[in-house]
């Protein structure tokens, strides 16, 4: 069932430079459907299912999540920390968090000067239930790293849960690559370290210079009250990316995602993020350049333990890509 998949994928500790347990997760999933499958040097898992045409394509997601990392412990056994990605320090405070070694905690600030608003990430830490550094430093050392406790939620047709940025669509890959047919080699790949400067991503791609490469992931939707505005929502289709901080997508790669879509009758939106940025950016650069694009799926809430998706969404996603790996030709920019 995909969802007891997504919800494992979501539960599982993963944050980034520590994505083993999460890769071990997936790979489980997608061994059984794979020619072949490795890890490579950086930790990118990487699937393959050969076709007959001699065109290779990649379809990614990225596997790591943000994290706080232990950069001291005081003498009373509280954990000073880190950011290991994009972590909002005024979210980030009172909350449950788990260790590698599954190690729980809670996150608070220092209130001598101020309320949860003044709170930086110099001023959070992580209490164990230590109460020396002694006693903390058998359960945690320096440069561990934590992640948000995950509780999966259902809403009707939506999901909450924390690291659906970008464990939703890593089961999407997952989803796609066990289910689709296609006469081309399908690399699935699910990279590390997105969170830190798309890095696992063009490494990936420079190994395996795909014909083509759809990736997926997260995009921020303008349909909660007072909003920066923006045209994505939530429940209405899968987002094709026009442009971020990161690429602009090139018009042939994105026509060809709208007839695929348009062809198979699944609603789509155009997306355009002020900010940001997706493994796409780093994938399309990639030595001579890459015909690449990005299927995005309106998250609210993003970089929170509460972020929210519409399960339509993501199963329209699945039908895109899959309609795409069906196809005979490939797009060119």
């Amino acid at each position: 069932m995909f969802k007891d998949m997504l919800k494992e994928f979501l539960c599982t500790y993963g944050p980034t430079g520590r994505e083993t347990c999460i890769s071990n997760v997936i790979r489980a999933y997608v061994a059984p459907n794979a020619d072949e499958i490795y890890n490579d040097t950086l930790g990118n898992l990487i699937a393959v299912k050969r076709g007959t045409s001699g065109k290779k394509v990649m379809i990614s997601a990225h596997m790591d999540q943000i994290g706080l990392i232990v950069t001291d412990i005081d003498e009373n056994g509280f954990l000073r920390v880190s950011n290991v990605g994009g972590v909002n320090p005024i979210i980030a405070i009172a909350r449950e968090v788990v260790f590698e070694n599954g190690t729980r905690g809670v996150t608070y600030f220092e209130t001598e000067k101020g309320g949860a608003a003044d709170a930086t990430i110099q001023k959070l830490f992580i209490d164990i239930g230590a109460s020396s550094r002694d006693e903390a430093e058998k359960k945690v050392e320096i440069g561990d790293i934590a992640v948000y406790a995950a509780s999966f939620t259902e809403l009707g047709r939506r999901i909450s849960c924390g690291a659906l940025d970008d464990r939703l669509c890593c089961a999407i890959v997952a989803e796609c690559f066990n289910t689709c047919v296609s006469e081309h080699d399908v690399y699935a790949v699910f990279t590390v370290q997105e969170e830190v400067g798309l890095r696992g991503a063009g490494v990936a791609a420079h190994s395996i210079s795909p014909d083509f490469c759809v990736n997926l992931d997260v995009t921020l939707t303008g349909d909660t009250p007072k909003c920066s505005p923006m045209s994505v929502k939530c429940g209405k289709g899968p987002a094709i990316k026009v442009m971020d901080a990161s690429v602009i997508v090139p018009v042939g790669v994105r026509r060809f995602m709208e007839q695929c879509a348009h062809e198979s009758g699944i609603p789509v939106q155009n997306e355009v993020l002020r900010g940001g940025g997706t493994d796409t950016g780093a994938i399309i650069k990639t030595k001579g350049g890459i015909p690449a694009g990005c299927i995005s799926i309106a998250t609210r809430y993003i970089h929170t333990p509460v972020e929210m998706a519409d399960m339509d969404d993501v199963m329209n996603a699945v039908k895109l890509v899959n309609a795409m790996l069906a196809k005979k030709g490939m797009p060119t920019a």
